[in-house]
Formats: C-alpha cells, sequence, structure tokens
C-alpha cells in the first residue's frame, strides 16, 4: 500500500476517532472543533482531519517494534556515532529502523536554503532576545500546557529533568546554528532522533499508571495537533514577543525564522497540511490550538519548580525572585498563576516600565537611557544565560526511551 493510501486510512480512521471521543466526552471537557484550513499550510491543501486524531503513521510502529524487539540498548549505542547530517547511517541498525530514518533524514522539496541561511544569521544577531524567551518564555509555558507537562513527568525523560533540558536546548541550539540544515550540521540528526523519541514515548506512555490516570480522553501521546502546540509555544510565541517588545524584525528576517521552524516540523513527523504558511495563518492556528488549552496542572508546577531551580544554577546572577518577575513579564500574569510563580510586584512593575526602554536603546531606537540598574544586571544575567543555553558544550546524546518513568 502506498504512503497516500496510508495516510488516507490513517485520516479517515482519525475523523471516525474524533466523531467517537467528543461525543462520549462531557461538554466540560469536549474539544474545540478543528476549524483551521489546510489551504494555509505550507501544503495548500488536505483532508482537513482535526490533527488530534492524528500520530506518526510512518514512525510508530517501526520504534514500537524496536522497543518490544529490545533492541533499544544496541540502537541507542549505535546512534551516538551519527552527529552529523551528511553522515551515513551507522551499520547495524535493525532493517526496519534504518529504512525509516533514511526517509526521515530527506529535507523538504520546498525547503529552501536562502532563508534557512537567513534564519541562522537572525538568531545570531537576535540571540539575546531569542535564547531568553525560549529559556524563561517557551520553556517554562510548556508547564502550562498540561498534556506536554504531564507527558514529561511521566516518561523518563521526567527523572531527570536535567538532563530533559539539556536535549531541549540541543534541539534550540542546533535550529539556531549557522550549520543548521548544512552537511556539517546537526539539526537534520537532532530531529530524526526527536522524532523516533515521540514515537517512542508514543509506545510507552500508555503502559503508565499515572499518565493514564491523568490524560483524559488521550489515549496516545503527543499527536500531530500536541506537537504544533509545542511549536507554538516556541516559533510563535517568540516572534510575536519581540515584535511586541519592538525588536527590529525585517520581513525577509520574520519570513526566514518562519521557514526554519516550518521545515523543523515537518523533519519531526508534522503533515505538511498542518504546518502553517505564513504568520498570519500561525497566529490563526495558535488561537485555536495553544492559548484556550493554557492551564494549571500539579505536574506542571512540579516541574516549573524543577526548572527554577536548574535555572538558577545555570546562571548564579538569576535568583528566583528575578526569575519569576522576568518570566511572569513575559508569560503574563495568568499563565504565572497557572505554573505557581511567586508574585514580584516591585521588580513586576520595574521590569515592565523599564525594559521597552532597554530593547529600544539596543536596537538604537532610542539614545541611552535611565534604565536602573536593576535591569542592566537582569540584562548581563540573561546575557549569560543565553551563552551557555545556546552553547554546544559537551555532546549531548537524544537517547530512544524503553521504560516510563521508574515511580
Amino acid at each position: 500500500m502506498d504512503s497516500f493510501s496510508r495516510r488516507k486510512m490513517l485520516m479517515t480512521g482519525g475523523a471516525l476517532g474524533a466523531a467517537g471521543a467528543l461525543a462520549a466526552a462531557s461538554p466540560a471537557h469536549a474539544r474545540s472543533l478543528w476549524t483551521w484550513s489546510p489551504s494555509a499550510s505550507v501544503a495548500g491543501t488536505g483532508a482537513g482531519v482535526d490533527p488530534e486524531w492524528v500520530w506518526d503513521e510512518e514512525a510508530d510502529p517501526v520504534l514500537a517494534s524496536v522497543i518490544d524487539r529490545g533492541d533499544v540498548p544496541r540502537v541507542n549505542t549505535l546512534l551516538k556515532r551519527w552527529t552529523r547530517n551528511d553522515q551515513p547511517l551507522p551499520d547495524g541498525l535493525p532493517a526496519d529502523l534504518k529504512e525509516f530514518m533514511e526517509h526521515a533524514r530527506q529535507m523538504p522539496t520546498w525547503a529552501e536554503k536562502a532563508k534557512l541561511d537567513r534564519a541562522a544569521q537572525f538568531s545570531k544577531t537576535k540571540g539575546i532576545y531569542v535564547g531568553a524567551l525560549y529559556g524563561l518564555g517557551s520553556g517554562l509555558m510548556s508547564t502550562a500546557i498540561p498534556r506536554e507537562a504531564r507527558a514529561v513527568y511521566y516518561s523518563k525523560g521526567g527523572a531527570d529533568m536535567k538532563d530533559r533540558i539539556a536535549k531541549t536546548a540541543r534541539l534550540g541550539y542546533d535550529i539556531g546554528d549557522l550549520d543548521a540544515y548544512l552537511p556539517q550540521g546537526s539539526m537534520i540528526v537532532t530531529a530524526v532522533k526527536t522524532r523516533m523519541v515521540h514515537a517512542a514515548v508514543r509506545h510507552l506512555l500508555p503502559q503508565s499508571p499515572g499518565w493514564s490516570q491523568t490524560s483524559g480522553t488521550q489515549k496516545i501521546p503527543i499527536s500531530q495537533a500536541d506537537i504544533m502546540v509545542t511549536w507554538h509555544s516556541l516559533a510563535t510565541f517568540v516572534m510575536r514577543r519581540m515584535k511586541e517588545w519592538g525588536v527590529r524584525v525585517s520581513t525577509a528576517d520574520s519570513d526566514a525564522y518562519l521557514h526554519v521552524w516550518q521545515v523543523s516540523a515537518h523533519m519531526l513527523g508534522v503533515a505538511d497540511e498542518y504546518i502553517p504558511a505564513s504568520w498570519d495563518a500561525a497566529n490563526a492556528q495558535s488561537k485555536q490550538v495553544l492559548d484556550p488549552i493554557l492551564a494549571h496542572s500539579t505536574e506542571g508546577e512540579a516541574l516549573t519548580n524543577v526548572l527554577l531551580g536548574i535555572v538558577a544554577e545555570l546562571d548564579a546572577g538569576l535568583t528566583r525572585p528575578l526569575i519569576s518577575a522576568f518570566t511572569r513579564y513575559t508569560l503574563g500574569g495568568d499563565v504565572g498563576d497557572m505554573i505557581g510563580l511567586s508574585k514580584q510586584p516591585v521588580l513586576e512593575k520595574l521590569i515592565s516600565t523599564a525594559w521597552p526602554l532597554l530593547v529600544a536603546f539596543r536596537e538604537g531606537l532610542v539614545p541611552l537611557p535611565a534604565v536602573p540598574a536593576v535591569l542592566w544586571t537582569l540584562e548581563e544575567a540573561l546575557r549569560r544565560f543565553v551563552l551557555l543555553f545556546l552553547a554546544e558544550g559537551q555532546p549531548i546524546a537524544i537517547d530512544i526511551p524503553d521504560v516510563n518513568r521508574p515511580s
């Protein structure tokens, strides 16, 4: 059966499953109907099936088989040697996994090298904003996404958040690297490995009693909708905040930044019909899939506490009160309350008043303003944090899990 026929069958089954789940759900827990049109996607067309009921038909059966056969330790050992985009896959990989990976590592035909190169330069020139928003914005917003928080908490990565953050930082580093999608770069490798981790988690997590008891109507985690929720918490959120802050972003740079995230969504296994073709389309999709689902969860608040400790440990200049104040300014007070950030009225008012002036000065829009010294301290702490967050440092292995959180 060709891939189109398989996808059509999956979409049809997904539509039936969605109808059944929505009918069975109580009104308080029913999801909003999927109304975002595939005509606004990079594909320009599609079946229009709710991505809530679509997963990864190519990766999922292969990784389930690898886990069930007990091949994970051997595969992880072999994959440690695969670090560059231009490297051949290691010898000794199971045949089904190797076949999948050879296909998964292919760039989409619509990828534009010039835009990818420009996106890398943009991430370099605007690094302090992008890095701070990834780390102290998107990273902490993830704990206000209940499904993401629960998937992290109950999976193997939840037991070692330092390692989990390192792997997330690996993705953030690689996607903004000057060589990201070039032969000598690593983003293709990182994307394919991450896609395989997602498939493994989809196989394992339904076996976790903790996850199953808190997952509600979702029986399989990390749907295409879930991946796009995370995508918006990164790409769409960062671009929106930079513009709100008054950061100078040309149309060409904005398009390039969107493009590198479009390509990355494809490389992570998202169907092209769900990948927004423009920022207008991205914002519209984000309002449907991300904004309404932000909420408190016990797991999310627990992860917030861990993350705050890790960030403070990364940079002594970023004390918990300063992290809480800046993150509440970045995410908003409602999200700050959802994830249990302490309120810092004095620091929050100071940051909301002076940070725009500091940004305007950095962007050459105003002469040196009379900014309180604490803001310069914050900027320097953020700069050091971004360097640590984006530093390549020691090699970070993205391993395929074969168990859930061991507790």
